[in-house]
């Protein structure tokens, strides 16, 4: 009897295996690009085809490259347990500063940048400082921050629009990356296309083979440490169906005007923060101090100074992101940024951050950024009033938080 209650017992707390105990695990981890892609297979049906063709997906990413790259600085101040409500502010700031520096000053494009970029990092240490050597709630100062910061563009720019910028500032965020491979017009004669970017599309593949690579290095890696992996089909799936959206991707940005510069910029600035945050102790250090601030200071960890950096870092993006949106605008208004800290924030809430720190991740940011890009897009595609276009992305947001919630409840 006893033999027979030990089996039932192990028999009854065995744990579930499986593609469907798998998901059911991590759907937190997985639910996002699933609803992602069944929001653009929506908005693909019913806009009929618009929403992915080459000229709308450019469209896409130049308009929500802004907001990505001030994700990526926030999804490190969330996971630190703060907030930053400035960031809109900050960055038409840093656009106003641009206009008045290159248009009214007339000086150079690199001094410029160098400037610009070091008043954002200026910006968040100021902030930074009050946070985390006087611990004042982060939403007490940024909220100080948006104020003042909104209040010194007006004055800046004296109430007026400036500009337009020079070709060589508009490429920042409207420019694109010239072909220089062989081989577009054989590709563009095969598909029938007028044009076809080969170095775009290359780009594309070797993005494409990196996420395999990485994928299988991944797998090797836990297999080793003897680290529960997800299951073999699913792996397949999702490697492959990630590996051929980007090809998909690309291809469609091939045959229209290639690359965008500011992807890059994003490709480049989403890779070493994802590197940073998953594979470095700072990145590990960042999640501890969300995680339990006690802990962490009493584990050595300098809590005071990482928090201090966080800020420093958002305000350097912000800035980045202050350059992108005045060169895709061509000018620098009053009103520019004016409510972005709400999208910025609601993309990395969206993308599983959560909201009392030490959970979320870079690629998740993104993904939540483009979510929300995509229901823009789509609802104006659409001819969604704006009214209503509003309402939806506050039920979304709202969603993604009960659901941060219900998951914290049911672990």
């Amino acid at each position: 009897m006893t033999f027979a209650g030990q089996t039932q017992t192990k028999s009854a707390e065995a744990p579930k295996t499986g593609i469907g105990a798998y998901l059911s695990a991590h759907l937190r981890e997985y639910g996002l690009l699933f609803a992602l892609i069944a929001i653009m297979a929506f908005f693909q049906i019913v806009t009929s085809g618009t929403l992915l063709r080459p000229i709308n997906l450019t469209n896409l990413l130049l308009q929500n490259s802004y907001i990505i790259i001030m994700a990526l600085g926030m999804l490190i101040v969330i996971v630190a347990g703060h907030i930053d409500l400035s960031v809109g502010s900050v960055m038409g700031f840093v656009g106003a500063l641009a206009a008045v520096m290159i248009v009214r000053w007339d000086q150079s494009l690199a001094l410029t940048a160098v400037v610009c970029i070091a008043t954002g990092a200026l910006i968040g240490a100021a902030q930074g400082y009050w946070i985390a050597y006087w611990s004042i709630p982060s939403f007490i100062v940024t909220l100080a921050g948006m104020l003042v910061f909104r209040g010194l563009s007006l004055w800046l720019l004296g109430g007026e629009s400036v500009g337009p910028f020079p070709r060589e500032f508009q490429s920042i965020a409207s420019g694109f990356v010239p072909d220089v491979l062989p081989g577009g017009a054989a590709m563009a004669e095969l598909f029938g296309l007028r044009n076809f970017n080969m170095l775009s599309f290359a780009i594309g593949l070797i993005a494409a083979g990196l996420v395999v690579w990485s994928g299988l290095g991944k797998r090797a890696q836990n297999r080793k440490y003897g680290i529960e992996d997800e299951p073999k089909a699913f792996f397949v799936a999702r490697i492959g169906i990630v590996a051929l959206a980007l090809v998909f991707v690309f291809f469609k940005l091939s045959t229209f005007r290639g690359l965008p510069n500011v992807m890059i910029t994003m490709g480049i600035l989403t890779v070493i923060y994802a590197f940073v945050t998953e594979q470095t102790v700072l990145g590990r250090r960042v999640y501890a101090l969300g995680g339990n601030r006690k802990a962490a200071k009493l584990s050595g960890i300098k809590t005071e100074r990482l928090t201090f950096l966080a800020f420093v870092n958002m305000g350097a993006l912000a800035a980045i992101a202050g350059l992108v949106f005045a060169a895709r605008l061509n000018s620098a208004t009053p009103k520019a940024g004016f409510a972005l800290e709400l999208d910025v924030i609601a993309a990395v809430f969206i993308g599983g951050a959560s909201m009392s720190g030490g959970v979320g991740k870079i690629v998740g940011a993104v993904v939540g950024a483009f979510l929300m890009g995509v229901l823009n897009n789509g609802m104006g595609i659409m001819g969604v009033g704006i009214d209503y276009q509003q309402m939806i992305k506050g039920l979304v947001l709202l969603a993604a938080v009960i659901f941060d919630v219900y998951n914290k409840q049911k672990g």
